[in-house]
């Protein structure tokens, strides 16, 4: 369902909620699956993580803040370079990104997939070897390729015949041989939002291979013979739960490997099958784990591979937001509690769409939790909504909170470490808020809160 152009509210008035939405029987009880690995809620009723309780952290770095269980994440970067063994991991930058993550990334030996110079950027400052970063996206600049090149970026994916054009210049003109794979849109529509599936034909992304110009691009490349084709890539969508999609995407990607081999007698070594796998935002969500993907990817590649008489080559994938959207959650406080006329209870936090504009962009829904104690009130149905001067300023559409939830009181919600903090805006001038690293009962900021002074630095008028 689209969301309705003014706001949720002006889509949904008399919702009782979701159909899947249950009434819980303990207000105050978590969902595994929905939090960082090491959160609990304390004797004194208060969630901690990595043995901190929320309230130390809310006195210490304010709120809003994001709160990132440093051994969650590395956990969960281990169950794919596990599950994945000889396969190239790669963790999404986009989702979220800043020097303390890519350290944390390249010490569990993964590898990192950016789409702009400042991500690029913030990978090389970290020290991220660059063979082991590959680089996206539809419209590199020359700086940002030039860029790319003179680091020794490992991948180059290509996009366009226009992107072919200027990194076969450059690379003359410096005299080396980038590595690049040839993105292909393969027409298959994952089962996920509108405009995070990224593998139908009638998107920017990639070159077609229903029209022909996934060869065409890469008999090009070879033909040239200054950039060095090591693959095709392909990428079906986000926050997939059925692997059906990945099936039907890489029988017609290896197709193309094996035309390229009838037509050119090469076979290309590399095959990156891209990834977003989902991850558990509500109750509604069962994602599988990481071995039962690897399962499934691996009988796929290695049945279609006999069935074209290729070699298996070296597999890529790019879990996207399974990585780093489960190890962090969103802490708030909250500032006022409006019931209007039986229709709903609005709990009103202080962040929103500037922190996480999903709920309001992609009709996201999220889940959430009384965080600073514990209630023996009965549950309310509430929508928990931010400060923003904007009626779609929607946080989580539907959830369960104590009835006696007050001002003061801290609301955690899980799921926002993919795409919140990197999304993230000044919208009605709010600064950012920080990110805040837990590990073995001590916090770190790594990201520090946006100020005033931050925003009126770029104001030069």
């Amino acid at each position: 369902m689209r969301a309705h152009e003014a706001g949720a509210l002006h889509g949904e008035i008399g919702s009782r909620g979701p159909g899947w939405l249950r009434t819980p029987e303990d207000v105050n009880a978590l969902m595994p699956a929905l939090w960082p690995r090491t959160v609990r809620r304390a004797d004194d009723g208060a969630l901690s993580v990595a043995g901190l309780s929320v309230r130390d952290l809310a006195a210490e770095f304010g709120t809003p803040v994001y709160v990132l269980d440093e051994d969650d994440l590395r956990s969960r970067c281990r169950d794919f370079r596990d599950a994945f063994p000889d396969v190239d991991v790669y963790y999404a930058g986009k989702a979220f990104l800043c020097r303390a993550v890519v350290r944390m990334i390249d010490e569990e030996g993964l590898h990192l997939d950016v789409c702009s110079g400042g991500e690029l950027a913030t990978a090389l400052a970290a020290g991220m070897p660059p063979e082991r970063i590959g680089f996206h996206g539809n419209n590199k600049s020359i700086a940002e390729l030039t860029r790319a090149v003179d680091a020794g970026v490992g991948r180059i994916i290509v996009d366009s015949f226009t992107e072919i054009d200027r990194l076969t210049a450059l690379a003359r003109e410096r005299g080396v041989r980038p590595r690049v794979l040839v993105r292909v849109t393969v027409g298959v529509e994952a089962h996920t939002h509108e405009f995070i599936a990224t593998a139908h034909e009638d998107q920017k992304f990639g070159f077609s291979l229903a029209g022909g110009a996934a060869a065409a691009a890469a008999f090009k490349i070879l033909d040239e013979d200054v950039l060095e084709l090591r693959g095709l890539h392909s990428h079906i969508g986000s926050q997939i739960f059925d692997a059906s999609g990945f099936e039907v995407s890489a029988r017609r990607v290896l197709a193309l490997q094996a035309q390229i081999r009838d037509a050119r007698g090469v076979e290309l070594p590399e095959l990156d099958l891209g990834g977003g796998f989902g991850i558990a935002y509500t109750t509604q969500d069962h994602p599988a784990a990481p071995e039962d993907l690897a399962k499934r990817l691996r009988k796929i590649v290695d049945g279609e591979c006999e069935a074209e008489r290729l070699a298996v080559p070296r597999l890529s994938i790019e879990p996207g937001r399974a990585i780093v959207g489960p190890a962090v959650f969103t802490l708030y406080e909250v500032g006022t509690v409006k019931d209007v006329d039986g229709i709903r209870t609005y709990v009103s936090v202080d962040g929103g769409m500037s922190d996480n504009i999903r709920t309001a962009l992609y009709d996201a829904s999220y889940s959430a939790t009384l965080a600073s104690r514990a209630s023996t009130a009965e549950p309310m149905l509430a929508r928990v909504v931010g400060k923003h001067c904007e009626s779609g300023d929607i946080v989580v559409k539907d959830e369960f909170l104590p009835a006696d939830v007050q001002p003061g009181d801290l609301v955690a919600v899980p799921g926002t470490g993919a795409y919140c903090r990197s999304m993230a805006s000044n919208y009605n001038h709010v600064p950012r808020p920080p990110v805040v690293a837990v590990r073995h009962g001590q916090a770190r900021l790594i990201v520090r809160r946006e100020t005033e002074e931050d925003l009126l630095a770029l104001d030069v008028g």
